[in-house]
C-alpha cells in the first residue's frame, strides 16, 4: 500500500517538474527579416521596431519570420509564412470536378474564356511568337443564378489548376489595413499554389466607384480596393496564376480596375435563350429516369428561367416523383414544379408526334 502511493506521489512530482521547467523556459520572440546583406547576415525588424543586424542562415529569404532569443536577440528558427485565420479557411479546390460539359448554353463565353485564361496557360509561346500579351484578368457580369462560378470553376478544371474562391464583401474588414493586408495574403496563396485559378466573386462589394466624401469605413474599402489594383498589377502577364472577377452590379464599378491591364476582358453571362435552356434541361436531366417528358416542351414554359432555376425545377419535379412513391418523372411532375419555382404557367402537354429526350 506504501509502495503504490510512494509510486504515485513521485509520477506527481515529475509532473510538476515538468510543467516548473516549461515554466522556467526562456520566451521567444518574433522577428521579420528586413534585408539580407550578405550569405551570413540579414538586418532583422525586432518586435520593439528596431532593426537589428545578426547573423542569420543562408536559407531564409526576406520577408520571412525568425523566432530570436529574447536577451540576446540571437537567430534560433524560422518560420512558416503568417497568414490570416480567414486565408486558411478560403475554398481552395485542388481541381474542382466541373468541367465544360455540364454547363449548359454558353458556348460562346466558354470560348471567349478559354482563349483568355487556358492558352495562356497551356501554349504561352504563341503569344511570344505573335508578340502579344495575353488579357491578365477576366470579368464575367450577370444576373445571380446564370453559370459565373460554373465558368471559373470548369477552367480551372480545365487547366489542372487549382481553384480559389474569395468573396469580395469578406474583404472588407473592421479595422484599417485588415482588407489590404488580407488581399495580399491571397494573392501570396495563390502564387504558392499555382497554376492558379483566383475567383472573386461580388467584386462590386470592394471594387465599386469611389467618392470624394468618404467615411471612415469607405476609406477602409478604398484602401482594400488600391491593395488590390496593386496585386493585379504585380502579375506577369505570363504567370500561371489568372484572376476571374465576377458582379452583378457592372454598372458601379470603379474604372480603376476596369482599365486595360487588369480585366481586360469582359464576357456577359445573359439570360439562356430556348436553345439553353433546353440544352440545361438535358445536362440536370441526364441520370434522371424520365417517361414521356418532351423536353423541348419544358424548355419553352420554363421562358425567363436561368440556370439555377432549372435545376430547381428538375429536383422539384424528383421531389413531386418521390412523394408520390414513383422510380419516374412524368411531364406533370415538371408541370407542378415549374409552377412552384417559376409561377403559374400555361400547362405543359406531350406531343406523341415529336421525340422524347
Amino acid at each position: 500500500m506504501l509502495q503504490q502511493e510512494t509510486e504515485d506521489l513521485q509520477r506527481r512530482l515529475a509532473n510538476s517538474q515538468h510543467e516548473l521547467h516549461k515554466m522556467k523556459k526562456t520566451p521567444l520572440v518574433v522577428g521579420h527579416v528586413q534585408e539580407r546583406v550578405s550569405h551570413e547576415k540579414a538586418v532583422v525588424k525586432s518586435p520593439t521596431g528596431m532593426s537589428i543586424l545578426i547573423d542569420v542562415p543562408g536559407h531564409v529569404q526576406a520577408g520571412q519570420r525568425i523566432t530570436l532569443n529574447q536577451h540576446t536577440l540571437a537567430f534560433i528558427d524560422s518560420l512558416p509564412a503568417e497568414k490570416d485565420a480567414f486565408v486558411a479557411a478560403t475554398e481552395i479546390i485542388e481541381k474542382p470536378r466541373i468541367t465544360f460539359k455540364d454547363i449548359g448554353g454558353l458556348s460562346d463565353q466558354i470560348k471567349e474564356i478559354k482563349e483568355a485564361v487556358e492558352l495562356p496557360m497551356t501554349r504561352p509561346d504563341l503569344f511570344k511568337s505573335v508578340g502579344i500579351t495575353p488579357p491578365k484578368g477576366i470579368l464575367l457580369y450577370g444576373q445571380p443564378g446564370c453559370g459565373k462560378t460554373l465558368l471559373a470553376k470548369a477552367i480551372a478544371n480545365d487547366t489542372n489548376s487549382t481553384f480559389i474562391r474569395l468573396v469580395g464583401s469578406e474583404m472588407v474588414r473592421k479595422f484599417i489595413g485588415e482588407g489590404a493586408k488580407l488581399v495580399k495574403q491571397v494573392f501570396t496563396l495563390a502564387r504558392e499554389k499555382s497554376p492558379t485559378i483566383l475567383f472573386i466573386d461580388e467584386i462590386d462589394a470592394v471594387a465599386s466607384k469611389r467618392l470624394e466624401e468618404t467615411t471612415g469605413g469607405d476609406r477602409e474599402v478604398n484602401r482594400t480596393l488600391m491593395q488590390l489594383l496593386s496585386e493585379i498589377d504585380g502579375f506577369d502577364e505570363l504567370d500561371n496564376v489568372r484572376i476571374i472577377g465576377a458582379t452583378n452590379r457592372m454598372d458601379i464599378l470603379d474604372p480603376a480596375i476596369l482599365r486595360p491591364g487588369r480585366f481586360d476582358r469582359i464576357i456577359e453571362i445573359s439570360s439562356p435563350d430556348h436553345k439553353a435552356r433546353h440544352e440545361i434541361f438535358k445536362i440536370h436531366t441526364k441520370n434522371m429516369n424520365l417517361k414521356d417528358v418532351n423536353l423541348q416542351d419544358i424548355a419553352k414554359s420554363a421562358d425567363g428561367a436561368i440556370g439555377a432555376e432549372i435545376k430547381a425545377v428538375c429536383t422539384e419535379a424528383g421531389m413531386f416523383a418521390i412523394r408520390e412513391e414513383r422510380t419516374h418523372i412524368t411531364t406533370t411532375d415538371f408541370q407542378k414544379a415549374l409552377d412552384k419555382v417559376l409561377g403559374p404557367i400555361v400547362e405543359v402537354t406531350a406531343d406523341e408526334d415529336k421525340s422524347y429526350v
